[in-house]
C-alpha cells in the first residue's frame, strides 16, 4: 500500500529505538531526492512493530507546520483516532523502513487507475456432469469469488449428460455467465437453450450446428499444429453471422509450445479485429511448476496480442489457485502495456516463494537490543544465514534451532517453561523456513506468501514483552548471568 504522491513538504516520522539509526540514514538522501523536510520522533520502545496507534497517540508530539505523519507500517490500530490527536493526516509507511525509497518510488508511478483490466477469465469446472447441482453451485461460487467472470461447464466425452440444461439453467438463475465446453451438439443445444452464452469449441465437426445455438462460439483448428480447417470454419461461421472468438490452441512444452505461440501471433496478424481466447490450462496443468509465474507470463502475452479472454482450470494441485492468480495478473499486465512501464514493484501478492526482501539489522544493533531489554522474553531474528535469539543481556546465533536451545541452556537460562519453549520452537521453525527460502522473518507475524498468506496463528510470550516494551508493565533490570554470546 502506498500513499498518494506527496504534495506536502514536512513529514513527521515515528519510529522505535532499534530502527532509528537506519531511518535517519535513509531519510537524509531520500528527502533531498523526493523533496520533503523530515522530522523524526523516537518513542521509548525498542521494536517499532510493537506500537499500536492508541499507544502512539498518548506519546505523539507533532512539530508545528507538519503536513503528514508517517508511522511504521506494522503498527496496528485505527488511524482515524490517531489523526484526531495529530491534527494532520497519518499514513502507515512500509513494513520495513529500509524500503522507504521503494515506497516513495511507487508513489511517483501513475497508479491512480491501477486495477483496470480487459481480459475475461473463464474458469472451467471439469467433469461438471459428475457433480450434484449443489456441488456445482458451490464450485461456481468459489471460482467467482476468486475472480472468474464466466463459469465454463466442462462436459466429459463419452458420458452423455442429460441434465446439462437443468445445471446451466440453475447457474444462470444464480447470476452466473455460463459457457458450455462440449463438442456434442445435443449437449450444447440443451445448454444454450438454458442460457449458456458461449460455446467451447467449434471446428469442422460441429460447425453446421452452430448457427442454431444463437450465441458466441470459440473456433479451434481441426489440427492445431497446421491450423487445418481453422480458416474454413471461421469463414462458414462468418457467412452465417455467428459471433466468434479464435483460439489456435496452446500446446504444452515439448509438444510445440513455441510454435503454438507463433500461431497466435499469426492468427492475430491475419484477423486483426477478431476476438481471441487462449486456453492457458494446457500449460499450467501440464508443467511441473507453480502456476503463478506461468499465468502472469501468458496473460502478458495475451495483453500484448489483444487476446481478451483466457480459459483456465484448477485440477492439478500446483495450479489450484490459477483463477486468483489470473485475477491478480490481469491488472498488472494491463498497467504494464497501457502505461509502457515495467510490471515491477506493483503487485507483490504474486510473489509467493520469495516474497518479502529479508531485513538485516547487524550484530551491533542486536547487541544494543540485548543491552536494552528488561523483560524476560526473547526476540528472534533471521538474518545473515542464522537465527538470532536476543534476550536480556544475551545474544545467541546459530543456523540450527536445536543448537540454539543447547546454547541457551549453556548460558544458564533455565527459566524457559514448556509453553515458552513450544512458542520459541514454533517461531524458530518459521525462521528456518525464512532462511531456507530467502524470505523476510518477523517475530509473531506470518511469513509473506503473497496472496497465499494466512493471518498469524496464536500469540506467544512475546505479547508480554510487548506490554513491557510499551510501558504498560514495568520490570526491574536483571544482569545477564553469562553475558552476550554469538
Amino acid at each position: 500500500m502506498t500513499m498518494s504522491p506527496p504534495t506536502e513538504n514536512r513529514l513527521h516520522f515515528v519510529t522505535g529505538k532499534l530502527a532509528e539509526p537506519t531511518l535517519r540514514e535513509i531519510l537524509g538522501p531520500l528527502a533531498a531526492q523526493v523533496g520533503f523536510e523530515p522530522t523524526v520522533q523516537v518513542l521509548n520502545i525498542t521494536v517499532a512493530a510493537l506500537m499500536t496507534t492508541e499507544w502512539i497517540a498518548r506519546r505523539l508530539e507533532v512539530p508545528a507546520g507538519t503536513d503528514r505523519v508517517v508511522i511504521p507500517g506494522l503498527c496496528r490500530g485505527d488511524l482515524a483516532s490517531l489523526e484526531a490527536v495529530a491534527g494532520v493526516p497519518v499514513e502507515r509507511g512500509p513494513a520495513d523502513c529500509r524500503r522507504l525509497a521503494e515506497w516513495f518510488g511507487q508513489q511517483r508511478q501513475d497508479l491512480a487507475d491501477y486495477g483496470s483490466h480487459d481480459i475475461e477469465i473463464i474458469a472451467e469446472i471439469n467433469h461438471a456432469n459428475r457433480l450434484s447441482q449443489a456441488g456445482l453451485l458451490t464450485e461456481a461460487r468459489r471460482l467467482r469469488e476468486a475472480g472468474a467472470d464466466t463459469i465454463d461447464v466442462g462436459c466429459t466425452p463419452g458420458e452423455p449428460w442429460a441434465a446439462v440444461g437443468a445445471a446451466v439453467a440453475m447457474l444462470v438463475t444464480e447470476g452466473f455467465r455460463v459457457s458450455i465446453d462440449s463438442f456434442d451438439p445435443a449437449e450444447v443445444t440443451a445448454a444454450t437453450r438454458a442460457g449458456a452464452s458461449l460455446v467451447l469449441s467449434v471446428n469442422s465437426s460441429n460447425v453446421d450446428a452452430a448457427a442454431d445455438w444463437g450465441c458466441e462460439v470459440v473456433v479451434v483448428p481441426d489440427v492445431p499444429a497446421t491450423l487445418e480447417g481453422f480458416d474454413e470454419t471461421v469463414a462458414r461461421l462468418g457467412a452465417r453471422g455467428v459471433p466468434l472468438r479464435l483460439d489456435p490452441v496452446l500446446e504444452p512444452i515439448g509438444f510445440g509450445l513455441a510454435a503454438s505461440l507463433g500461431r497466435y501471433l499469426d492468427v492475430r496478424r491475419r484477423y486483426p479485429d477478431a476476438e481471441m481466447m487462449m486456453g492457458i490450462g494446457n500449460l499450467t496443468e501440464l508443467t511441473d511448476v507453480d502456476s503463478a509465474g506461468i499465468n502472469t507470463l501468458l496473460l502478458g502475452f495475451c495483453q500484448e496480442t489483444g487476446i481478451r479472454s483466457v480459459l483456465t482450470t484448477e485440477v492439478i494441485h500446483w495450479a489450484a489457485s490459477s483463477v486468483r492468480e489470473c485475477a491478480l495478473a490481469r491488472p498488472l499486465v494491463y498497467h504494464a502495456v497501457t502505461h509502457k512501464s515495467l510490471p515491477k514493484h506493483i503487485e507483490p501478492r504474486l510473489v509467493t516463494l520469495r516474497g518479502g526482501k529479508p531485513q538485516s539489522h547487524g550484530d551491533e544493533a542486536l547487541e544494543r537490543l540485548a543491552a536494552a531489554i528488561r523483560d524476560p522474553n526473547f526476540r528472534i531474528f533471521a538474518e545473515r544465514g542464522q537465527i538470532h535469539l536476543v534476550g536480556r543481556g544475551l545474544h545467541l546465533a546459530a543456523r540450527d534451532p536445536f543448537a540454539l536451545f543447547d546454547l541457551l541452556a549453556a548460558h544458564g537460562r533455565d527459566d524457559v517453561d514448556a509453553s515458552h519453549a513450544f512458542y520459541l520452537g514454533y517461531e524458530m521453525a518459521k525462521a528456518v523456513t525464512a532462511l531456507t527460502l530467502g524470505k523476510d522473518y518477523r517475530q509473531d507475524q506470518a511469513l509473506d506468501w503473497g496472496y497465499l498468506t494466512e493471518p498469524e496463528i496464536g500469540c506467544g510470550p512475546s505479547a508480554a514483552a510487548a506490554r513491557v516494551a510499551a510501558g504498560e508493565v514495568s520490570q526491574p533490570a536483571a544482569p545477564a548471568k553469562h553475558g552476550a554470546a554469538r
